[in-house]
């Protein structure tokens, strides 16, 4: 049975994906293809594939992770699946460590061999969203504040705009954790709020995607008037925020260069990724199952009048809508 990962990004959709895929299961599963989401693989399932606090070493957990994802896995082959998509965004990190470090996904290489290991050398695919560095970390922030973190201070928020890891630096630390593994990537602004065709794009044109639920968008991050609500109600000053809409915790010019070092991620995969990933198209195309034609391998379909570094596009007035 193959095995794809799709490992997030958060707040790249990736809850409204893994709610179209619960929704659609029965139907998927009719043509063979599988679905764990957090529900599974939180619930005990990848449990000490990473080590957690407890009587057992690391070892031991992780050799009991191996053979409790083995018979799992055994037991969804004999149910006739023969592709199994596992969806958990916490496989390559978390925003509160990112957001700790100040830096995205610092230890993301690392947690994906671990994953990559358990599941038996049986995973051929790795899905990975990404989204435009300044709305990535602004989402991230909100949502953390909306759950009771503090507001980021401005000596909290400078290094981050000035680090140099950025979703190329990810990217090449899971191609290093994965040899051999195809590893797709799929913008967010592009494909975030179109689960269907993530679906398509990660199982290689194997079905036409099904439809239901397919424009439903889930867990928004909190907007102004929310953040301000959530303060007052914990008893925390809300002055600091001030207008409507997107909260953006950047100053301009930290927002200008976080945005064009997005830029810099997508001319590296238009231009090749030196052959570590693939960009996906935001396109859905006829193809026969199991082809790949649903993607475009990176720096192949260079579009006419985008072969200069830069931002040219203003990604904030395309097609996603909800998913702040």
């Amino acid at each position: 049975m193959e095995i794809i990962l799709n490992i997030g990004a958060h707040r790249c959709a990736t809850t409204s994906f893994q709610a179209y895929m619960r929704a659609n299961a029965d139907q998927l599963a009719g043509h063979g293809i599988g679905f764990w989401g957090p529900g599974r693989t939180r619930n005990g399932l990848l449990s000490g594939v990473l080590p957690v606090p407890g009587p057992r070493p690391p070892d031991q957990q992780f050799t009991r992770a191996c053979g409790r994802i083995a018979l799992a896995c055994t037991k969804a082959e004999r149910q006739g699946l023969r592709m199994m998509l596992v969806s958990d965004e916490n496989m390559i990190g978390t925003p509160r460590a990112s957001i700790k470090a100040g830096l995205i996904y610092p230890h993301a290489g690392a947690r994906i061999a671990r994953h990559l290991a358990a599941f038996g050398g049986q995973v051929t695919r790795i899905g990975l969203s990404i989204r435009s560095n300044e709305l990535w970390w602004a989402s991230c922030m909100a949502f953390a504040v909306g759950r009771g973190h503090p507001l980021p201070d401005p000596a909290q928020l400078a290094p981050i705009a000035l680090a140099e890891r950025s979703w190329r630096d990810v990217i090449t630390d899971i191609a290093c954790a994965a040899p051999g593994v195809d590893i797709l990537v799929m913008p967010h602004e592009a494909l975030g709020g179109l689960p269907d065709l993530r679906l398509w794009q990660m199982t290689g044109g194997a079905l036409l995607p099904p439809m239901t639920h397919a424009r439903d968008c889930l867990n928004a991050a909190p907007d102004l008037a929310e953040l301000r609500r959530a303060l007052r109600q914990r008893g925390t000053d809300p002055a600091a925020l001030r207008g409507q809409g997107r909260w953006m915790p950047f100053d301009d010019t930290a927002r200008a260069t976080l945005r064009e070092r997005y830029q810099d991620d997508l001319f590296w995969l238009r231009s090749g990724a030196d052959g570590l990933a693939r960009l996906a198209s935001d396109t859905l195309r006829a193809a026969p199952p199991g082809s790949l034609t649903g993607t475009e391998d990176a720096g192949e379909h260079l579009r006419s009048g985008k072969l200069r570094r830069g931002r040219d596009d203003d990604f904030e007035q395309g097609r996603m809508v909800g998913n702040r």
